[in-house]
This record gives structure tokens, sequence and C-alpha cells, in this order.
């Protein structure tokens, strides 16, 4: 992707994939899923997702699974707040974006 990604919408990326899981999802499966939209590391996504926690936006837990304790991230009220926020300034953003582009078409 030639865009550069800024950290409000990795944060709103992040805490929409966190969304999708009423019960919340494991840090693995957040960052394979961002992988699919963005070209991101795991360094890049971890510190994301404590920002997010020490903001308040996501809770954490542990839940053992196949002997192993798995950290668990699920969206706080808070959180919810926060990423309608981000829907809804992405949704303005994108259309002036895009109606700029058609434009120049």
């Amino acid at each position: 992707m030639v865009f550069n990604t800024g950290a409000a919408l990795l944060d709103g990326i992040v805490l929409a994939v966190v969304s999708k899981d009423i019960e919340g999802t494991y840090g693995y499966r957040i960052t394979q899923e961002v992988r699919e939209i963005l070209e991101v590391s795991e360094s890049t996504l971890y510190p994301v997702l404590r920002r997010l926690q020490k903001d308040g936006c996501l809770d954490v837990y542990d839940q053992e699974y196949a002997g192993r304790n798995r950290r668990y991230y699920k969206l706080t009220q808070k959180g919810k707040v926060q990423l309608q926020l981000y829907v809804i300034e992405w949704q303005e953003y994108s259309t002036k974006i895009s109606n700029i582009f058609n434009v120049a078409m």
C-alpha cells in the first residue's frame, strides 16, 4: 500500500476488529485480521493494544487455551464510543478524498 497509516486510523481498525467478537479476541488473531487490510507487524500492533487498554478502550483478560494462557481483548463502553467516532470521521474523510479523486479522473 502506498499510503501511510496514521495512529488514529490504526486505532480505529483495531477497535473494529476487536468489536467483531462480543466476548473479545486474542492478540494473534487481531494481528492476522489487521494484516488482511494493512501491512503491519506484531511489534506495531501490540503497543497499539496496550495504549488502547491504557486509554480505557479495551479490557484485557487471560484465558487458558491448550495448556497456555492466551490474552484476550474486549471493547469497553468507552471503546465502543471511540469506535463510533472513528467510523463517523472515516466516512466524512473518505467521502472527501473520493470526491477529490473522482474530480481528478
